[in-house]
């Protein structure tokens, strides 16, 4: 297991992004579609002695663009812009890529046979696709996604783990990893105060260094071979110093 961090948290150009992602000691980051589209930004990707973890494949999706959209032309849209995407994560390296779901549930068969699409799509490129639980989404929760991914049953979709959503769905995410199992494809490690999706620092909301060594405990179990990215919000009064302590803290976790 690696320690990543979405880099969307820190401000500035591309060089600064990954300058400032460095100096805190990350090697692996997380990016957002096109996010480091500028000349030059691929090489200094590689200069900073990064690399990258996953991609949000679905972020920035055109409004009108849908995968569980009743109309052909919108779900055809969905597909075609996640498989931009996947093929740009997959051109910096990202071994993994996340979908957001959709919001409403009674479309989940499409949602299921678009996403099927997706994945072998994902699978060609060398990227696993995961689906991350949302609350407000048609999949709220982690478990509820466990059983969707396992009735879809497709050998590249995942879950995508968020601790700080499982906070607000009172899962308990430990157990969610040891339900999961195999089925587990990433994490994404933040806080919150377990009703608002604030992506605080580790520990700076409901979370304790307990409960986060529970979670690694439970990644071992698994055998879990995938990263570990923590999903700090921007808007936050000092995102680098929230990510430095964060970092600190999901580490000491990891090296128990």
């Amino acid at each position: 297991m690696n320690l990543a961090c979405c880099v969307w948290a820190i401000e500035g150009s591309d060089n600064t992004i990954l300058a400032r992602a460095a100096a805190l000691g990350f090697e692996w980051i997380d990016v957002r579609p096109f996010a480091f589209s500028s000349e030059g930004a691929r090489q200094e990707i590689r200069e900073q002695g990064l690399s990258v973890s996953c991609i949000a494949a679905s972020f920035g999706m055109p409004e009108d663009a849908r995968l569980s959209s009743p109309e052909r032309d919108a779900r055809f849209g969905a597909a075609t812009y996640l498989d931009r995407t996947l093929a740009y994560g997959a051109a910096l390296g990202a071994s993994a890529a996340y979908v957001v779901p959709d919001e409403d549930p009674s479309s989940l068969d499409r949602y299921a046979a678009e996403l099927k699409s997706v994945a072998d799509r994902g699978g060609e490129m060398g990227v696993r696709v995961c689906v991350e639980h949302f609350p407000g989404s048609a999949l709220p929760t982690a478990a509820g996604t466990i059983a969707f991914l396992r009735e879809v049953g497709h050998p590249n979709l995942f879950l995508l783990l968020d601790i700080g959503h499982a906070q607000m769905s009172e899962e308990n995410p430990a157990s969610i990893i040891s339900d999961a199992g195999p089925l587990l494809g990433y994490v994404h490690l933040d806080d919150n105060d377990g009703s608002r999706d604030l992506h605080l620092g580790l520990t700076d909301g409901i979370l304790t260094e307990a409960a986060l060594a529970d979670c690694i405990a439970a990644l071992r179990d698994i055998a879990y071979r995938g990263n570990l990215s923590l999903e700090l919000h921007p808007g936050l009064p000092d995102p680098l110093d929230a990510l430095g302590k964060s970092r600190e803290i999901a580490l000491r976790a990891m090296h128990e």
